[in-house]
């Protein structure tokens, strides 16, 4: 990664990136008010969908690498990448939402641990505690730092409040193309990988887990699982790196 250049996105392709990052925005956040016991990950998925068709978009999951859905609803021990289905969401249910968009040619990613009425004290701190860590790693999104100064602030974050990074999944580019090179891992030393410019568009996404960093795939070839099957949290931002701090492209503007 040290030699690769990574492509900066203009001011016009970033007004275009702007508007597919609020769609995208504007729908985890309509899905989240609609994730309450009694409904179910298909159900979520069905509502995602109308609410993604219904700004003139279409889901930038549904048939990558053959995703059978159009959002991921990941509930308690699975990770990332849960297929929507027939699981009935229960109070007590952490339940991590992710929703990618594709308008008009450009990507806009982000996800969100959902606590449905949770009160076990210990969940509700591993989802701050995530969150946290992406606060932590979207302050060091700034130009003539490393991608791993990203990834150091969000794993001092997690390891200081005794949890776990998962390892095999990380962060990444996003543009066109919803992968895009660098790959942000969540852990690592500093000052390494490629340099931050001003005009690189980054999903930073730690995955944080309760009782063990390794995780599993399930049968499915897409859901991945805590190895210990205790609970996992996972919060997304798209962000453009700023000079001085920082834009976060998927916070909800929109009316």
């Amino acid at each position: 990664m040290m030699g690769r250049r990574i492509k900066v996105k203009s001011p016009a392709e970033l007004v275009e990136m702007r508007a597919a990052c609020q769609v995208a925005a504007t729908v985890l956040d309509e899905v989240v008010r609609e994730c309450v016991p009694g409904v179910t990950t298909g159900d979520l998925d069905a509502f995602g969908l109308d609410r993604i068709l219904g700004y003139g978009a279409k889901s930038a999951f549904k048939g990558y690498h053959g995703f059978p859905g159009h959002i991921c609803t990941s509930v308690n021990d699975e990770v990332v990448h849960g297929i929507p289905g027939d699981r009935l969401i229960q109070a007590g249910d952490l339940v991590s939402i992710d929703v990618g968009v594709e308008y008009k040619g450009w990507i806009g990613d982000n996800a969100r641990t959902v606590l449905v009425a949770v009160e076990d004290p210990e969940h509700i701190r591993l989802a701050k505690v995530t969150e946290l860590a992406l606060d932590a790693g979207i302050k060091k999104a700034v130009a003539g730092g490393f991608v791993s100064d990203i990834s150091h602030a969000v794993e001092q974050v997690v390891l200081a409040a005794g949890l776990y990074v998962v390892k095999d999944f990380v962060g990444h580019g996003v543009g066109r193309k919803m992968h895009e090179e660098p790959q942000i891992p969540n852990f690592g030393a500093p000052g390494q990988g490629a340099r931050l410019r001003t005009g690189m568009t980054l999903a930073i996404e730690p995955m944080v887990n309760q009782g063990t960093e390794e995780v599993e795939v399930m049968s499915d070839q897409w859901t991945v699982l805590t190895a210990d099957r205790k609970p996992s949290a996972h919060f997304e931002h798209t962000v453009l790196v700023g000079d001085g701090a920082a834009e976060i492209l998927t916070c909800k503007k929109m009316s």
